[in-house]
């Protein structure tokens, strides 16, 4: 169940942050077959290395980042960009200083900056809906309903309807010579320090702050004591590893792994860590066969990608602007960091998620600096 829900939820945001950056259909088969091995292998091991439930995700955040960005960059450009994320995401795991630091990242700006970024994809669902008002209607429906009786199958529900809906127009297709296996292709990743800036950093940060440190905290909720240094220094590592190859990121799982920690994975808490190696190989399967899966959405309608994308993102833009408006004290920097990044500003080439934070630490600073006059 939780490899439907991972996968199913999100591989349509993945499909997108590759078509923002002129990916060609084999590479984006690539791009999903590289994440699906980053995270089926690596996880597996460390579940068994570990004795704990290491279940692993790709970063959703970092691909909604990736498809809102309006730099109009090349996809070598990119696979730059997740180079620096995950070799940043290494030295967060070997210097524990670093790490520290990382965690006192103020969440409501780290929040803020990922509303910004998911906002348009939420909006782009009601804007599309004129050109298909039936199926955006009626996708809306399935999503509120499910998601109200079946809360963890809402997004596979929403899939079903839209594939079912789409094979009654006849719209159903792959594209031209897709095979059926999933096939890597690798890139030589651009380094440029405005894409670093633009892409890279704030793809490490919204990685670290929304996937990673939480999927520590519910290992720990669950009563582990995850080695969380060795878990980050391994996802970066993983990262890097994947990114020729067109991964954005591999972190641990938040959600997902809520499902795989709990005592109905296994009433044996000293034995959950089988649930994470079974995790793993289904994902590896998922890999061998992400060819055809990842052109389903390849060759689907923008409209209806669009609605499919904005109901898979409605709950993480929840989760987001709870966060980011949790401290009474720091909202106005958080809703200043929430414009800035929503508002798709590029400055010197650099895009609106790095001007989101500069503008919402730049807040923080004077807030926490500045005394008021009495």
């Amino acid at each position: 169940m939780a490899t439907v829900i991972g996968f199913g939820g999100t591989v349509a945001l993945v499909v997108q942050a590759g078509q923002a950056f002129g990916a060609a259909p084999p590479q984006i088969v690539s791009m999903v077959t590289a994440l699906c091995l980053g995270i089926g292998l690596p996880g597996a091991v460390m579940s068994w290395r570990f004795g704990i439930p290491v279940v692993l995700a790709w970063s959703t955040p970092g691909a909604a980042l990736l498809a809102a960005s309006p730099l109009g960059l090349g996809w070598s450009n990119a696979v730059g960009a997740f180079v620096v994320a995950g070799l940043l995401m290494v030295l967060t795991g070997l210097l524990p200083a670093l790490g520290r630091l990382a965690q006192r990242i103020p969440a409501s700006v780290a929040s803020a900056m990922l509303a910004g970024v998911l906002l348009p994809f939420v909006l782009r669902l009601f804007r599309v809906a004129p050109d298909e008002m039936g199926l955006a209607i009626g996708l809306l429906g399935v999503f509120i309903v499910a998601r109200r009786i079946w809360p963890a199958w809402a997004l596979p529900a929403v899939l079903v309807a839209a594939f079912a809906v789409l094979a009654l127009r006849g719209q159903i297709a792959l594209p031209p010579s897709t095979g059926l296996f999933g096939a890597l292709a690798p890139v030589t990743p651009a380094f440029d320090w405005r894409v670093a800036a633009s892409l890279g950093l704030p793809l490490f940060l919204v990685s670290l702050a929304s996937q990673n440190l939480p999927g520590l905290v519910v290992l720990r909720a669950a009563g582990y004591q995850p080695p969380a240094n060795r878990l980050i220094l391994a996802t970066g590592l993983t990262s890097v590893a994947a990114a020729p190859f067109g991964a954005h990121g591999v972190n641990l799982a938040a959600i997902t792994a809520a499902l795989c920690t709990g005592p109905e994975a296994h009433p044996d808490a000293a034995r959950r860590w089988i649930v994470g190696v079974i995790y793993g190989g289904f994902y590896i399967v998922v890999a061998l066969f992400a060819a055809p899966l990842a052109g389903l959405f390849i060759a689907m309608p923008p409209a209806v990608l669009a609605v499919v994308t904005g109901l898979a993102l409605i709950a993480p833009l929840t989760g987001a602007l709870q966060a980011m408006l949790a401290k009474p004290a720091e909202r106005k920097a958080a809703v200043l960091t929430f414009a800035a990044t929503g508002s798709g500003l590029v400055l010197f080439g650099i895009g609106s998620a790095f001007w989101g934070l500069v503008v919402g630490f730049a807040a923080l600073g004077a807030l926490r600096w500045i005394r008021p006059r009495a």
